[in-house]
Parts: C-alpha cells; structure tokens; sequence
C-alpha cells in the first residue's frame, strides 16, 4: 500500500476552505485514477509538535507507481491544480510506500 498524507496549513477562512474542499476538491480527488480509499481527519489535530495542521487527508494507491500514474492523468492534474483555489495558508504533500509492523 501507498499513501499520499496531505498537511493543510490553518485557512484564514474556515468556513470557506470547508465548504470549498467537501463540495468541490473532494470530489473532484475521488476521480483519480487508482485510488482506493480517501480519509480525512474528523477534527482538527492535535498539535504535539511542529507547525498547526488544519486538516489532514490521506489517499490510498496500491503503490507509489500508481501514484505517479494517477497524478499525470487528467484528474490527477486537475486535483493537484486546485489546491490553489483553496489552500492558500499553504500544504504539505508527503507520499510513501506503508509497512506493517
């Protein structure tokens, strides 16, 4: 399994970025080619260490192959190109093969 872990900074308009990101990035996402599952974070994480995070998405692919696939399609291009639209405090991308332990 493969994991694309997405840090979205604190927007300077919450109900903005809300009703952006669940009406219109996420569906746009679930189009991506490959992708087995979307999650994000009910509530806001706790901050332990480090910069606040707002919300945290993480989108599943059986692998990094498949990742890189998925993001030079189309919809993976549109996906990555609407972060602008919403995400202007800032995000985080961070993409890795995951292992039981």
């Amino acid at each position: 399994m493969a994991r694309i872990l997405v840090l979205y900074n604190p927007p300077a308009d919450a109900a903005a970025f809300n009703k952006y990101y669940h009406e219109t990035h996420i569906p746009l996402a679930k189009r991506i080619p490959g992708l087995r599952s979307y999650e994000i974070s009910a509530t806001p994480p706790r901050l332990m260490a480090g910069n606040p995070v707002y919300l945290v998405a993480a989108l599943n692919f059986d692998s990094v192959a498949d990742i890189d696939a998925a993001f030079a399609s189309p919809e993976g291009q549109a996906t990555a190109a609407d972060l602008a639209n919403f995400a202007q405090a800032g995000v985080t991308l961070l993409v890795f093969d995951t292992e039981a332990v």
